[in-house]
């Protein structure tokens, strides 16, 4: 990937954060405080909390919710970010789609279409998810999601919504 310009340009990013693991709703704030203080990054907007059932191996539901952000950073320094803070509210990868302490995806970022071997921008599986669509819906209705051309208040109605609930 060619070098990221980056000086004095902000891009708008949107985020999921999610947690079954510990004290959820504390993790989820204080993850939002880090990232708000995190140097290249502007905290723009955060959805509700949502209760949601777990994807994948038997588990606790999840506490979910998005954020957009403003970042003057490449899309690969942001993941890093991301899962820097992950670590930092110690999440370990055990098993594909297990319980976490902390998980933070990193769902569109303007409008653009990435796909190198660490990360795929739209998230490749955000358009399947109610746990990400929902909250999403609610700070961003009118984002286009670049592949699909639909905006995310189109992508939310085609989706089974029955297991999401505000908190």
């Amino acid at each position: 990937m060619a070098e990221w310009d980056n000086r004095g340009v902000w891009r708008s990013c949107a985020i999921a954060l999610g947690s079954n693991l510990g004290d959820s709703l504390t993790t989820l704030e204080n993850a939002l405080k880090t990232l708000a203080q995190t140097p290249g990054i502007v905290l723009q907007a955060v959805s509700s909390w949502y209760l949601t059932k777990a994807v994948g191996p038997p588990q606790p539901d999840y506490l979910n919710g998005c954020a957009l952000l403003g970042v003057q950073m490449s899309p690969e320094a942001l993941l890093e970010t991301l899962l820097a803070i992950e670590a930092k509210f110690g999440r370990v990868r055990r098993e594909p789609w297990g319980p976490r302490t902390l998980d933070l995806d990193l769902l569109l970022f303007d409008d653009l279409i990435l796909e190198t071997q660490s990360l795929q921008i739209p998230h490749p599986r955000m358009n399947e998810r109610a746990f990400v669509l929902v909250p999403l819906a609610e700070i961003a209705p009118d984002w286009v999601e670049p592949v699909s051309g639909h905006a995310i208040a189109q992508l939310v109605q085609a989706v089974d919504c029955s297991g999401v609930h505000r908190l």
